[in-house]
């Protein structure tokens, strides 16, 4: 495929707001995960909540659409000059030639819990009366107003691969003619759906989450918000190319992948494939690496079969907590800063190796000049998609 220009990207997690704040805190290997504290939703684990999204303050003209996830996403939209950015390839392209593609797995259902919970006579109390804000497609449609972008506008929600697959979506867009830029990107924020249903799925540990960690016993959640600007015919500098992208579906099971890592191998095949690379030329690989015991494996499975034993390959769970919907576009942008920095995260809170798993999998970070970067985000239900970045 023609490389996709990214100009912009940014990303806002539990680690704090902007690309310095995730820079700084992978650096330092420094977790945003806590004890729970989210207010009304008591459940022993450790979540990586985002500071301060409480008290951000919507802008007048997007006041009707005040939610926990457009909060985050108003929060993320601040930081890295992204809001400027996005809004000047609008005044450059024109706004019906920018697409908005954006990923998440809940979007503001913690909204419709409290509306349902605080029923007046059968109806939602007048306060949470906004139907455009209880809409799976919420979060699209509140970046394209604090945007102005006015193009194809998309919503995809395939769980943890919603915001990795957002950049496919718009590549196809533009490749199609039908946008000259997409501003794509995911927010998912923590909710009582959230933590107990994936509690009644007996995926949450107790403790912080140790992804290939020997004696990891499951996931910490997340919430996080991140975006990205690609632009055909690119008028500012390029910050990394999107090269390759690569998505399948086990069609296996509702929560549990291919046993064998079907679908999750040939996402990365299809993503080197249309890169054009072969798997030696990925200097480092972004794991899904939820701290599950079965999906670990699978993905190591996967990863060792067909990647030389000196991948650099690791998890960043431990630093954010599985964000979910935004997982993808999170943990992009931590691709993207290895691509800039040669910063190569590790797997935070991993001690013991399991031995079921390959040498790909590194838990002390390293440095490295690396040319190309590959991203894997895998979702229930099967829903796989691998990114392959490289440097400019």
């Amino acid at each position: 495929m023609a490389p996709v220009a990214i100009t912009a990207f940014t990303a806002t997690t539990a680690l704090g707001p902007g690309l310095h704040a995730q820079y700084q805190a992978l650096g330092q290997r420094r977790t945003g995960l806590r004890p729970n504290d989210l207010p009304g939703r008591p459940l022993e684990c450790w979540i990586g909540r985002v500071e301060g999204v409480e008290g951000v303050e919507l802008p007048a003209e997007l006041d009707g659409w005040q939610s926990r996830n457009h909060r985050l996403a108003w929060l993320g939209l601040q930081q890295d000059g992204f809001l400027e950015a996005a809004r000047a390839a609008v005044a450059r392209h024109g706004a019906a030639r920018v697409a908005v593609v954006i990923g998440t797995s809940t979007s503001s259902i913690g909204e419709t819990e409290d509306a349902y919970a605080r029923q007046e006579d059968g109806h939602f109390p007048a306060d949470l009366a906004r139907l455009h804000v209880h809409r799976p497609d919420s979060a699209s449609g509140f970046v394209r107003l604090a945007t102005g972008a006015t193009g194809p506008t998309l919503t995809v929600a395939t769980a943890c691969s919603s915001s990795a697959k957002v950049f496919a979506h718009a590549a196809r867009l533009l490749q199609a003619g039908l946008a000259d830029a997409a501003i794509v990107g995911g927010v998912d924020t923590l909710c009582g759906s959230v933590l107990y249903g994936f509690n009644a799925l007996q995926l949450v540990s107790a403790n912080p989450c140790r992804p290939f960690d020997a004696a990891r016993d499951g996931l910490s959640l997340g919430e996080g918000a991140g975006f990205a600007l690609l632009e055909r015919e690119p008028a500012t500098p390029v910050r990394a190319w999107l090269a390759g992208y690569g998505e399948s579906s086990d069609a296996y099971h509702m929560s549990s992948p291919h046993p064998e890592g079907l679908g999750a191998r040939r996402a990365m095949e299809d993503a080197l494939a249309r890169a054009g690379l072969s798997a030696d030329a990925i200097g480092y690989l972004s794991l899904h690496g939820t701290s599950t015991p079965a999906n670990d494996t699978v993905e190591a499975g996967a990863v060792a079969a067909l990647f030389p034993a000196g991948l650099h390959a690791s998890s960043t769970k431990g630093w954010t907590g599985h964000t979910l919907g935004a997982a993808g576009i999170v943990e992009t942008a931590f691709a993207l800063l290895a691509l800039e920095h040669g910063l190569l995260p590790g797997t935070l809170n991993s001690h013991v190796p399991d031995p079921a798993c390959g040498p790909q999998i590194r838990f002390e970070n390293a440095r490295a000049d690396i040319a190309h970067a590959m991203n894997n985000a895998f979702g229930f239900g099967g829903n796989n998609c691998s990114l392959v970045f490289s440097r400019p």
